[in-house]
């Protein structure tokens, strides 16, 4: 079965310039703003996007280098991306809000995090690739060899689009080491609440490597979606927006859900 090719119908497209970047962006819903920074493969609209644009403002970038937003410098380093990107939010006038960052996205926003603590009011890190094991390689080949690796069940959904070469080389130059030390000595000093998710059947990054999030990050809860690959927000859309806006609401993550159903999808 294929993705619902609906999903995103809602978002409408906006453009800001930062560091000499045209960036491009995706915008739906009112409410508290919900910054969203995606993974390697670029922006990528899902049902849990208009799930979560129900109850906010959701503004998913495509970050600076992936797609319309050409990388019109050369990033070094990942602290240097999240200073753009913090920048492209500060130029569409937002102060404080909450953020979301998927798999190297998530990198990406741990940084724009403890660079700019003061900003971010909660965290939220779908699969982050901040942490990996050693010798872990990121997915690559054909669009079917990375749906095995990102997918649980990749017959249920399209293949992914393959990233462009120069995309895959600057992923490659800023995904940096699997520990990334200067990274995690400022994770402790984070007090920002962070909801760190993993799907119990990632092939990508072990979901086991969600303790070392614990063990840094202050205020972190864990959370652990049955039946989810690395796409979390793909595979089980509603699951992963109910205990993200949840989480936005109440700092805190609960296993008894508030909604009246015996299973909760």
């Amino acid at each position: 079965m294929a993705q619902d090719q609906t999903a995103g119908a809602a978002f409408r497209e906006g453009f800001v310039n930062a560091s000499g970047c045209r960036i491009r962006y995706m915008e739906a819903g009112t409410g508290p703003t919900l910054i969203h920074l995606h993974g390697a493969g670029g922006l990528w609209l899902t049902p849990a996007h208009d799930l979560l644009s129900r109850h906010h403002r959701v503004i998913a970038f495509e970050m600076a280098g992936f797609g319309s937003s050409a990388e019109t410098i050369r990033f070094e380093t990942m602290p240097d991306l999240a200073t753009v990107m913090a920048e492209a939010v500060a130029n569409l006038g937002i102060d404080r809000f909450n953020l979301l960052g998927s798999s190297f996205g998530g990198k990406v926003a741990l940084w724009l995090a403890v660079q700019h603590p003061e900003r971010v009011l909660a965290l939220v890190l779908e699969a982050p690739s901040a942490i990996r094991p050693v010798g872990s390689p990121p997915p690559s080949g054909s669009p079917e060899d990375m749906a095995r690796r990102l997918f649980a069940h990749p017959e249920r959904h399209d293949p992914p689009p393959v990233p462009e070469p120069d995309v895959l080389a600057m992923v490659g130059r800023l995904r940096g080491p699997e520990r990334d030390t200067a990274l995690e000595v400022r994770m402790r000093d984070l007090e920002t609440p962070t909801l760190v998710l993993f799907g119990t059947l990632d092939h990508v990054i072990p979901p086991e490597m969600g303790r070392f999030y614990k063990e840094l990050l202050p205020n972190c809860h864990l959370v652990f979606v049955y039946d989810a690959g690395h796409v979390i927000s793909t595979e089980r859309p509603e699951a992963f927006a109910e205990v993200t806006a949840d989480f936005l609401e109440r700092h805190e993550a609960f296993v008894i859900s508030r909604t009246e159903t015996v299973i909760n999808p």
